[in-house]
């Protein structure tokens, strides 16, 4: 018999109630709570934290406290990652996220979903789905990506989207439900 876990990475529906992932969402959760309790000067501690917590985590990352996730296990972090204040990752699903990539402050990044039958949602019985975002991307802040969306290499998200759908590589994109906008032109700025 399958575990919940195995169940939750796989995009079964999965029972959250599972006592190994209360465990693993617990232990993420005293982890979170030291980083965001943390001052500016304790660098090579939230950076131990921040290795404890993520998958995998990229040279020069760097998080604005307050930051909060549910597992940290299913996220891989690319190099140069940034994240601005009041960032969350409901990871129930992996979140892989490339180089260089920009996180505004209150954006939101939600891999959990539950199912639409409300019957079948009473039973407490969700799922997830894996989240990709290339390299170079900047997420305009408090923007929502939802369950599993990919963003291309190179894109921008504008402030306040939400990501309901891929969005190519190398293009502006933004509203709700984001659309793309235009082709972004190498080395463009702002």
């Amino acid at each position: 018999m399958r575990t919940e876990k195995a169940k939750m990475l796989a995009g079964e529906l999965y029972d959250p109630r599972d006592v190994e992932l209360q465990r693993e969402r617990r232990l993420a959760r005293l982890l979170i709570k030291a980083f965001n309790d943390s001052c500016d000067d304790q660098w090579r501690e939230r950076k131990r934290l921040l290795l404890e917590l993520f998958d995998t985590m990229g040279k020069g990352t760097f998080i604005e406290p307050p930051f909060y996730c549910d597992y940290g296990g299913n996220i891989s972090l690319g190099e140069r990652v940034f994240f601005n204040f009041n960032c969350v990752i409901l990871d129930v699903a992996q979140v892989t996220i490339g180089n260089h990539v920009l996180f505004g402050p209150g954006v939101q990044v939600y891999t959990a979903t539950h199912p639409l039958d409300a019957e079948q949602r009473r039973s407490g019985l969700e799922a997830a789905k894996p989240i990709t975002i290339g390299d170079d991307v900047w997420i305009g802040g408090g923007a929502i990506l939802s369950p599993g969306v990919t963003i291309g290499a190179r894109s921008v998200i504008g402030a306040g989207s939400v990501v309901t759908k891929d969005i190519p590589a190398d293009v502006f994109a933004g509203g709700n439900p984001c659309r793309v906008i235009r082709s972004l032109e190498s080395g463009e700025s702002h």
